[in-house]
């Protein structure tokens, strides 16, 4: 193995990983922002309010992630009305067109997260919540909403991470993001083992970051509960 090529080429990663970081920053920042309504009139009891995001998170579940960015890139081109509208200056532009894929991806999964952290709070916190006279935008935004953040922030830092590894498909649609800069240098330099090695450590190290920094905040918000209980030795 040429370990020289990696050092050579090093910048030209890092640029790529710089592009990555972008995509996944915005999809994450964006995605989570529509998934709290999303999930929130997921759990209404009113099918005409919960059957749209039900439809939505089921589509965005059940398809491929490439092919929703195939679908978002080269499938809105396909329309006069869409090349013809405000909007073509993005969707003519191969990094908006994976942010809005990547969006509407985590959006979904990320929804369904904070369905599932919402529905697992105890009942009795809900009923004490209404017995003290809470109004229901007072107890979600004092109570349930608080509590949820802690309880889905294990399962959401997992969906960063299948976040990280899918933004690499980022580069099927001409994008040079950590993966694409990879093939590209590959093509010039035929190191396939040297180059894919190198860009497989810097996603490790950043999901190893990732890992580390959701730890520190999954341990500061549910700080409450204390440490963990000392275990009786089995003769007690």
């Amino acid at each position: 193995m040429d370990f020289s090529v990696i050092v050579e080429y090093f910048p030209r990663l890092m640029q790529g990983t710089w592009v990555s970081l972008q995509l996944i920053a915005l999809s994450v920042v964006l995605g989570g922002i529509f998934a709290l309504p999303i999930a929130l009139a997921r759990i209404s009891k009113n099918p005409l309010i919960s059957g749209l995001p039900f439809a939505y998170i089921f589509f965005f579940r059940g398809t491929p992630l490439l092919v929703q960015i195939f679908l978002v890139y080269y499938g809105a081109s396909q329309f006069e009305v869409v090349r013809e509208s405000f909007l073509w200056p993005i969707l003519r532009e191969p990094f908006w067109c994976a942010i809005i894929a990547f969006t509407l991806n985590t959006s979904a999964y990320t929804a369904e997260i904070f369905r599932g952290a919402i529905q697992a709070i105890p009942v009795g916190e809900v009923e004490a919540c209404k017995v003290v006279g809470m109004t229901k935008v007072q107890m979600y935004r004092r109570i349930l909403l608080p509590r949820a953040f802690g309880i889905v922030l294990p399962a959401y830092g997992n969906e960063i991470i299948l976040m990280l590894k899918g933004s690499a498909l980022a580069s099927t649609i001409t994008i040079l993001d950590l993966t694409g800069m990879a093939r590209t240098i590959i093509a010039r330099t035929y190191t396939p083992i040297e180059i894919f090695l190198a860009a497989g450590v810097i996603y490790l190290v950043i999901s190893m970051v990732v890992i580390a920094i959701f730890k520190q905040v999954e341990k500061r918000q549910n700080r409450y509960l204390g440490p963990n209980p000392v275990k009786l030795p089995d003769d007690v």
